[in-house]
């Protein structure tokens, strides 16, 4: 009888049924000594953090034929890649992308140990492990939320996410094969991804189904088990949005550290408990009758409009006016520029 996943199953499975993806390189191609490239390994490992794949794909594509290399990357306007990245999400990693492309054109190339990896920028322990593995082939446990799925269903681990990370990393480590460590980690996510997914998994065509413990429980869809959330908190702000002659809207640079840190927004009170009126010039500001709501990772936002088109000369105590295009902007300012463009077309 099998109890134990076999390495060679799971590979033999990858084999046939990898993902085609824009920063892969095929089993197929791996097999006759073609290398990963590290930049775009990382390149796509950071823009995959807190992000799906359906959403990575263009923009992956996007920055691979502006920037080719990490040195072009290196070289870039820290705008130009504020841009291009927005609409990504947790603004953070596009900050320190430019700060790890700079230290690593430095010093002439991706470091080639998961400590020196690890001491990039932007580079936390699951992405060391990531690019170890799939960049260089070294025997690093590449463990994310499919792979944590993985594991607590084949061993049946009854501990709830996330004070079962520590067991489930251990038990992926014993998985984890001295060769072809980089497909294996790719094969194992995307098992997660395609067949052992979060609800309905597909067991009658996954290669570990006759080792999977929970699967012979009966109780592989009920894992892996979750403490409950705690109810995201809702904050309240006010957004001013002014247009002038030229098309030129009035807009501010958010501080580097924080919540959407170096983008463009619109000026305005922090965001809080409640709804502060905070314009940046006196003017005859109009209420457009539409809020807008966003859900950040940690709470939820509220953020109420007023919408101004300047005909004259301003001095607004905050931000400057730009001519600024739609996909400039983080996603929840996208919204707030529908509803002020809109409104002052009407």
């Amino acid at each position: 009888m099998r109890d134990v996943p076999k390495t060679a199953d799971l590979l033999d499975w990858y084999d046939r049924h990898a993902r085609d993806l824009p920063w892969r390189v095929s089993p197929g191609d791996r097999a006759l000594g073609v290398v990963p490239d590290p930049y775009a390994v990382w390149l796509s490992e950071i823009m995959l953090q807190q992000t799906t794949v359906a959403a990575v794909r263009d923009y992956f594509t996007r920055f691979m034929a502006i920037w080719p290399t990490v040195q072009d990357l290196a070289n870039a306007e820290d705008d130009r890649v504020m841009g291009e990245w927005a609409g990504l999400g947790y603004y953070a990693r596009a900050r320190n992308l430019l700060k790890c492309a700079r230290e690593v054109a430095a010093l002439g190339a991706f470091p080639t140990t998961r400590d020196g990896l690890q001491a990039l920028p932007g580079i936390g322990p699951y992405t060391s492990a990531a690019i170890s593995a799939i960049a260089y082939d070294l025997p690093e446990t590449v463990v994310d939320g499919n792979v944590e799925r993985v594991m607590s269903r084949v061993f049946h681990v009854e501990t709830p996410l996330p004070d079962a990370k520590p067991e489930l990393t251990q038990l992926a480590e014993t998985l984890t094969p001295k060769k072809r460590a980089g497909d294996y980690a790719q094969a194992v996510m995307d098992l997660g991804a395609t067949i052992c997914t979060p609800k309905s998994p597909a067991c009658g065509i996954c290669p570990w189904n006759r080792d999977c413990l929970a699967r012979k429980a009966g109780v592989q869809a009920e894992l892996p088990k979750k403490k409950p959330k705690a109810k995201k908190p809702t904050r309240y702000g006010v957004a001013y949005l002014a247009r002038n002659a030229a098309g030129e809207w009035l807009m501010e640079r958010r501080p580097e550290k924080g919540l959407l840190g170096g983008m463009l927004g619109w000026p305005g009170a922090d965001w809080g408990d409640a709804a502060v009126e905070q314009p940046p010039f006196d003017a005859d500001w109009q209420d457009p009758g539409v809020d807008v709501r966003h859900v950040f990772t940690h709470f939820n936002l509220h953020l109420s409009l007023r919408v101004v088109q300047i005909d004259g000369q301003v001095q607004p105590e905050q931000g400057l006016f730009l001519d600024i295009k739609r996909s400039d902007l983080p996603t929840v300012m996208r919204k707030a520029f529908d509803v002020a463009t809109t409104h002052l077309s009407h």
